[in-house]
């Protein structure tokens, strides 16, 4: 048979105030009489006694007051625990014998009538007669009493012939039924038997009656009309050997056993042996006093049922009241001795265990008593290493991980790091992920425990969670390291994919797995804006090994070529949301042939771009350079407008001289570079034409830009357009003198000292004086140019003597043909002048 453990959780109380020592408590001088009935309840114990009076108790077993409540005696009392108010049954032994003596009464006790200066008295707000024609007398066995919706009480007072008489109502108004129910004869048909105990089931609306005899248990529905009457067993029990559960059990206390009963029927059985002279239920504790039936003595057995182990075991006298009041359990003896025996604290419990290594009681003490988590788990965590400690690691993991979310996790990782037992250390690292605890160090070091452990297996269900779905519970970025550094591309780049961290993703197959391929088919399918950020930061890697590939993702992106319909308007709001060509050209720094097709094809497709000045701006740096380069001049913020003034100033000629230079060896290059350098120029002229057309009142690219660049470079055609279109045509004259062609000036001259055609003539004299100083044979050149100057008579022709005598090759017959033209103009302009004259004196 199971023998259970003995313990003593229970420790006698002091009676007194101050907890301190002192004599043993007992029933209060003052009251005279045998108690005969007690009810603990607010704060007291009330007390009746055989002589009529009713006393009641504070906390130190001292008469607060009493007062003489019947005449003859009380029989049963009880403390209602909603309102302070005694409801008590007695005999007034009254002198008339047609009037039974036995009455009910009902005293509030928060009104107390003074009487006299030594006792007081409770009002008395009700009596009533038990017993009437209709309700026979009987002797009464036991007494209970139900708060139902204050002030309605139920009272059942049970009676020795088996009948229950039931008294439902507000008591203090006399608004009240009664009615009586019977429990089921004996089946030998003998005399029915006594009432030996009550108990009240209250669940919602229903509310029920157990009942007990000798010889049964019965269940009463009192929420049915007519009650229902139910036997629920043929065995019964003793006066006080009946109490409730505070879930609403029925126990009843046997020789054999003791019972439990629910509205079905009976439930557990438990076999203490000995005969129940009381039964009782303390805080989840069942309370039995038994009698030895050799020795006759008896004994006090607490048991706690959930843990089974007997929690107090001491002996007692001859108890005559079992109640319970302010935590503890108090026994009344029959020579008014008072036995107050109260729970040890918790902690005292554990420690008595801790010292006798039963920690399995422990554990299982503290979640009986609902104790708060943290002291659940110092228990386990003390168990866990008492465990430990004896090498018994798997054990002490099972307790350590019920200790998850209240032990701090180093605790338990050292341990078990040291003692090398990665296993466990695996399957307590994953408890901790399982519960949303583990932090990136966790996870790391999981990770590292299952690539050390080569179980794949895990890693998958760790990773990938089964059916991969829901959500992560870890540090993504950490599990992607760790998997990558131990070679597990694929779960890293799973996880990668799972959490939406594309750009962990690509650099996983780019810089790990180098499958380019992939990497682009992945991006084509992610979101526009999603998409745009990973070529951003991966772009270079991209163009370096699928470039074609690269710049039709980056069309597709920029142009948004899969919808038509994005594209109606220059002012869509939906062009703005589109990611800008400029967004990607640091993507192109070792590729620049590539930028420049990517843009070209860009600007063929889109007409609109809210970036066309930046993307023409970068389109000319790469047509105008001599070396295709990625663009660093157009990719500044600023521009130096003090270097743009140099250029257009007196630095011209220096800049553009040693352009000339750099373009004199192109010749003597690779015969392809020189074609792709033309190329380049070509495109380059079309542009700078093409954006900036007559109709256009200011250019689709920065002219400072374009100046630098064609002047950097020796772009002649370039600069000329350029210095054209912003009328600084003595610049463009300059460009002519630089490169030495006198035919170019001359026609230049035509075309932009037109006067007529809104020219500069003064362009003429300009070229006069740079024949003049050229120090070579130009007559050719300068007859010609004498011929514009005196067509347009924009220079003397005193200033033309002077400026062409400063050349020494240039004779007077140069100079002979238009002089004497000159001369006969000015002779006959004099004849004009003198006939004038002659007519005015002659009109005078």
């Amino acid at each position: 048979m199971y023998q259970w453990r003995k313990f003593e959780f229970f420790e006698e109380k002091s009676a007194g105030r101050g907890g301190g020592g002192g004599s043993a408590a007992a029933v209060p001088a003052e009251i005279a009489g045998r108690v005969t009935c007690c009810s603990g309840g607010r704060g007291r114990v009330a007390v009746g006694c055989d002589d009529g009076t009713v006393g009641l108790l504070d906390r130190g077993f001292r008469l607060s007051y009493g007062f003489q409540a019947y005449a003859s005696s009380v029989l049963f009392l009880q403390q209602l625990k909603q309102r302070n108010v005694l409801v008590t049954v007695g005999d007034d032994d009254q002198s008339s014998s047609q009037a039974s003596a036995i009455c009910l009464k009902v005293f509030d006790l928060d009104k107390v009538q003074e009487e006299g200066s030594s006792t007081t008295t409770p009002f008395c707000v009700q009596i009533l007669r038990i017993f009437t024609d209709q309700f026979p007398q009987a002797k009464i066995t036991s007494f209970m009493v139900l708060e139902e919706a204050p002030p309605i009480l139920m009272i059942a007072i049970g009676l020795d012939n088996g009948f229950i008489y039931c008294i439902k109502g507000d008591i203090a108004r006399e608004r009240i039924t009664r009615f009586k129910l019977q429990v089921e004869a004996a089946s030998d048909g003998s005399t029915s038997l006594p009432i030996t105990g009550l108990g009240f089931r209250v669940e919602g609306q229903a509310h029920q009656l157990f009942s007990v005899t000798p010889g049964s248990v019965t269940l009463f529905s009192l929420h049915i009309q007519p009650p229902r009457r139910q036997t629920l067993d043929q065995i019964g029990c003793q006066t006080n050997a009946v109490a409730m559960s505070d879930r609403m059990d029925l126990i009843i206390g046997r020789p054999e056993a003791v019972y439990f009963y629910e509205v079905d029927g009976r439930g557990p059985c438990w076999a203490f042996d000995g005969e129940k002279k009381f039964v009782g239920w303390f805080r989840g504790y069942l309370l039995c006093i038994i009698e030895d039936q050799r020795t006759h003595k008896s004994t006090l057995n607490v048991y706690d049922l959930k843990n089974r182990l007997i929690a107090h075991s001491m002996p007692v006298g001859d108890v005559s009241h079992l109640v319970c009041e302010w935590g503890y359990i108090i026994l009344i003896m029959s020579d008014k001795k008072i036995l107050c025996i109260g729970e040890k604290d918790m902690e005292s419990k554990l420690d008595m265990l801790f010292k006798k290594n039963l920690y399995t009681v422990a554990i299982n003490l503290v979640q009986s008593q609902q104790a708060d988590p943290a002291s659940t788990a110092e228990v386990l965590r003390k168990y866990g290493d008492h465990l430990y400690g004896k090498q018994e690691y798997d054990e002490a993991m099972s307790q350590y991980i019920h200790t998850i979310g209240h032990l701090e996790p180093s605790y338990v990782i050292q341990k078990f790091l040291d003692a090398k037992r990665i296993y466990n250390l695996t399957n307590y690292l994953e408890k901790l992920h399982d519960r949303g605890l583990a932090s990136k160090d966790h996870t790391t070091l999981l990770l590292n425990c299952y690539t050390k452990l080569k179980d794949v297996e895990k890693l998958n269900h760790f990773i990938k969670d089964e059916d991969g779905v829901g959500e992560i519970k870890f540090d993504v970025e950490t599990a992607i390291r760790v998997c990558r550094a131990a070679g597990y591309h694929e779960h890293a780049m799973f996880v990668a994919k799972k959490a939406g961290r594309h750009e962990l993703y690509l650099k996983i197959l780019l810089e790990d797995l180098g499958r380019y391929d992939e990497a682009l088919q992945y991006i084509s399918g992610l979101e526009a804006n999603q998409a745009g950020l990973t070529v951003k930061e991966y772009g270079k890697i991209l163009v370096e090994h699928r470039p074609a590939e690269t710049v039709e993702i980056l069309l597709r992106l920029c142009t948004d070529v899969g919808d038509p319909t994005s594209r109606r308007g220059s002012n869509s709001m939906h062009l703005l949301m589109i990611p800008s060509p400029m967004d990607f050209v640091n993507i192109f720094v070792h590729s620049p042939q590539y930028l420049m097709g990517f843009l070209e094809n860009y600007i063929k497709t889109v007409t609109d771009s809210p970036a066309q000045t930046e993307i023409h701006n970068t389109l000319l740096e790469l047509y105008i350079s001599n070396d295709l380069s990625f663009p660093s001049i157009s990719q500044e913020n600023e521009y130096e407008n003090h270097y743009i003034k140099e250029i257009k100033g007196k630095e011209t000629a220096n800049v553009y001289r040693s352009g000339i230079k750099e373009k004199t060896g192109l010749g003597k290059e690779d015969p392809k570079v020189a074609k792709n350098i033309v190329d380049r120029r070509r495109k380059g002229l079309a542009l700078l034409k093409s954006a900036w057309t007559s109709e256009m009142e200011d250019p689709l690219y920065d002219v400072d830009l374009a100046l630098i660049l064609c002047n950097t470079n020796a772009f002649k055609d370039g600069l000329l357009f350029l210095y054209e279109k912003l009328k600084l045509y003595k610049e463009v004259i300059s460009c002519y003198k630089q490169a030495h062609d006198h035919q170019g000036l001359i026609a230049c001259c035509k075309k932009l000292g037109d006067s007529s055609q809104g020219g500069d003539p003064s362009l003429w004299g300009d070229l006069l004086k740079y024949f003049g100083d050229l120090g070579e044979d130009c007559s050719k050149e300068v007859k010609e140019v004498l011929t514009y100057i005196e067509k347009e008579d924009v220079v003397p022709p005193i200033v033309v003597l002077q400026t062409l005598s400063k050349n020494p090759c240039l004779t007077l017959s140069v100079v002979k043909d238009y002089i004497a033209r000159k001369l006969e103009q000015e002779s006959k302009l004099i004849e004009d002048d003198r006939k004038s004259i002659d007519k005015y004196q002659r009109q005078s």
